[in-house]
């Protein structure tokens, strides 16, 4: 099944819904379309109604694609949620939200940690982080109706505060990609053009330290696509990254590796020639004979699952169960790869990575040598 890798187009937000409801649909796809309009006090216009669409597109970009997404399907979970117990989601109720974010946590009204003699709900709890997106995503939704969540309110902080006392543990982290792991799972790539760009997208995700999204959204050139989130440009002691990432825009520098094998910037020049790729977006999909490139972006999703798809065919981690030690790893890999094993002054890796502060950047370093400081001796004990 991870060998079986579809390059089909991301589908549109109103598409990727939890269930075929069709109220969902509307309840997802709806607010940002319609919520930017004329006061109703001003005559329609042909230029009026086109400056609409214009602040319209605007506020389509306020925040990414996969924001946009998340936030829809948290607001068609609460209104589903809402229905299904003979209630409305509007207008904004902080009670309601209260009672909402209590059963995330606690599924049917049972807490995780009771005795477990009774019957385990049908939903698993979620975690503080995913309700706390979840409510992010709510104050998102309401604000697209017109509405304001107050998350002060003491009928959500004071739950809320509960839940993260109650349940709140370290997160998840994914586990890094090292040189050597990477070098197995570039091993495993066949030698034709879908290899060749498999082959670019992990060894300049890992050197560039990027986002999957950031990897995805590059293009040939300055500005050659609306939806670009970026640039390349091939020099000679490397490639020049032009990124739009969450912080901003950034620069990210790729040098040339010590081998061809392992080069990032040798390995995008390799695509980028028998791709035939001189304008648009870099990393586009292969016909299905595998002779020819399209025009066709690909989604954030190829590279997690070629990620996954590498790491099972490369037999990572051989001593965990095969879908514990594929659940490891993910897009974030690469950067955790990167910060683990780049042994420079951690402030190059910062930049690299494009973070507000150092101990973000420690957050992605699997591997460093710990106590290397000795602040217990430096005391005098």
């Amino acid at each position: 099944m991870l060998n079986n890798m579809e390059e089909t187009p991301e589908k549109s937000a109103s598409d990727r819904i939890n269930g075929p409801d069709a109220q969902d649909r509307d309840e997802r796809a709806g607010p940002v379309d319609t919520t930017i309009s004329l006061p109703s006090h001003v005559a329609g216009s042909g230029t009026l109604d086109r400056l609409v669409e214009t602040a319209r597109d605007y506020a389509r970009q306020a925040a990414s694609e996969n924001t946009l997404k998340a936030y829809a399907n948290d607001w068609a979970h609460f209104a589903r949620w809402c229905r299904m117990r003979g209630a409305d989601p509007l207008p904004s109720s902080p009670q309601l939200i209260g009672l909402y974010i209590a059963d995330l946590a606690a599924p049917g009204g049972k807490a995780p940690s009771q005795s477990a003699s009774r019957p385990q709900p049908a939903s698993r709890p979620l975690s503080v982080s995913s309700i706390e997106r979840r409510l992010s995503g709510l104050t998102w939704g309401y604000a697209q109706r017109g509405e304001r969540l107050d998350r002060k309110d003491r009928h959500i902080a004071s739950v809320l505060a509960g839940i993260r006392r109650r349940h709140s543990r370290p997160p998840v982290q994914k586990e890094a990609i090292l040189p050597e792991d990477l070098s197995d799972m570039l091993a495993t790539l066949p030698h034709d053009l879908r290899g060749l760009r498999d082959r670019a997208i992990l060894l300049i995700g890992f050197a560039g330290g990027l986002r999957r999204s950031e990897i995805v959204s590059l293009d040939h050139g300055k500005d050659d696509t609306p939806d670009s989130g970026g640039w390349a440009e091939i020099l000679d002691d490397g490639v020049l990254l032009t990124l739009r990432g969450k912080t901003g825009w950034r620069e990210v520098e790729i040098a040339r590796g010590s081998s061809d094998q392992t080069c990032p910037v040798h390995a995008l020049s390799q695509w980028l020639h028998y791709a035939r790729i001189d304008f648009g977006p870099i990393f586009v999909s292969v016909s299905r004979n595998g002779l020819k490139a399209t025009s066709e972006r690909l989604s954030d999703k190829h590279v997690a699952r070629l990620i996954k798809a590498c790491v099972h065919n490369a037999g990572l981690r051989p001593e965990l169960p095969e879908v514990e030690r594929i659940r490891l790893f993910s897009g974030h890999s690469l950067r955790a790869g990167l910060a683990s094993s780049a042994e420079v002054d951690e402030r190059y890796v910062q930049k690299q990575l494009g973070h507000a502060s150092a101990e973000m950047t420690r957050r992605y370093q699997r591997r460093r040598d710990r106590f290397r400081v000795n602040l217990t001796k430096a005391a005098g004990l």
